[in-house]
C-alpha cells in the first residue's frame, strides 16, 4: 500500500484525493496548507497549492518525498530537506465537472530513479498516459497548454459575448468546436486551418471589423495577422 498525502484543498487536490479515496492499494489524507503544524508521515507527499506558495509551504515539510502538481514551478524550487519530485497532471480542472483520469497525461520528475518508479506506480493506478518530462520540458508544455486551453477558452468567452450582444443561441457553435478540436487530432493544425486570414478574404475580414468592439477588432487584427505570416 502507498500512503500519500495532499497538502492543498483546491481544485487538483479534491479531485486527486476523491480519486485516490477508491483505490483500495492507497491510503490517502487531506489536508489544508494552513495546517501544517503536525502531518503524518507518508511515503509521498504532493503539494496542490498556488505556485507562489510551494517554496514556503515545502519548506515546512520533512516527509521522505515531497512532491508538487504544478506547471511552471522547476523541482529544485521545493524547499523540504529531503527527496523531491513533481505529480504534475496536463489538465484543466474545474470544480464542478469529475475528471477521466484515464485521459490525463501525468508528467513525472524525480531526483532519484527509485522516487520516479514511486510515482509511475501512484500515477498507474489512475491511468495510462505516463511521462518522464524535465522540469524545463514541463515549463514549455504549460507555455503550450495555456495556448491550447486558456487562451482559446477566452476566445471561446469573446465568441459567446458576440452572441449574446446580438442575441444569437451560443450553443450553434457547440458542433464546429466539437468539430475543430476533434480534426487536429488527425490533422497538424497548421493543415486544419481554415477562415478569412488564410484565404487573404480582406472584404469578410473588413465586414467582421466593423462587427466588433475596439478590444474584440485588437484581437481579430492580432490573430488575423498571425495566422498570415505562419502560411505566407
Amino acid at each position: 500500500m502507498i500512503s500519500v498525502l495532499i497538502v492543498g484543498k483546491g481544485k487538483v487536490g479534491m479531485h486527486l484525493y476523491k480519486a485516490f479515496l477508491g483505490i483500495d492499494a492507497i491510503n490517502v489524507t487531506l489536508i489544508s496548507s494552513r495546517t501544517l503544524g503536525k502531518i503524518p508521515k507518508t511515503d509521498i507527499t504532493i503539494i496542490a497549492v498556488s505556485d507562489d506558495a510551494i517554496a514556503q509551504v515545502s519548506s515546512k515539510i520533512h516527509n521522505a518525498l515531497v512532491v508538487h502538481t504544478s506547471g511552471s514551478v522547476a523541482m529544485s524550487d521545493l524547499k523540504n530537506p529531503n527527496r523531491k519530485g513533481v505529480f504534475y497532471m496536463l489538465q484543466t480542472f474545474s470544480e464542478d465537472k469529475l475528471v477521466d483520469f484515464n485521459k490525463v497525461p501525468f508528467c513525472l520528475e524525480a531526483e532519484d530513479k527509485n522516487d520516479l518508479a514511486l510515482l509511475e506506480r501512484l500515477a498507474q493506478y489512475l491511468g495510462n498516459k505516463i511521462y518522464s518530462i524535465s522540469s524545463e520540458q514541463r515549463k514549455t508544455l504549460h507555455v503550450a497548454a495555456v495556448f491550447v486551453n486558456n487562451f482559446t477558452n477566452h476566445l471561446y468567452k469573446i465568441g459567446q459575448d458576440i452572441c449574446k450582444q446580438n442575441k444569437v443561441p451560443f450553443e450553434i457553435l457547440y458542433p464546429l468546436i466539437e468539430e475543430t478540436s476533434g480534426k487536429i487530432q488527425k490533422l497538424s493544425p497548421e493543415k486544419a486551418q481554415t477562415g478569412p486570414a488564410i484565404r487573404n478574404d480582406t472584404t469578410t475580414i473588413k465586414n467582421h471589423l466593423n462587427l466588433l468592439d475596439k478590444n474584440q477588432q485588437e484581437i481579430y487584427k492580432m490573430l488575423t495577422a498571425s495566422i498570415q505570416k505562419n502560411n505566407n
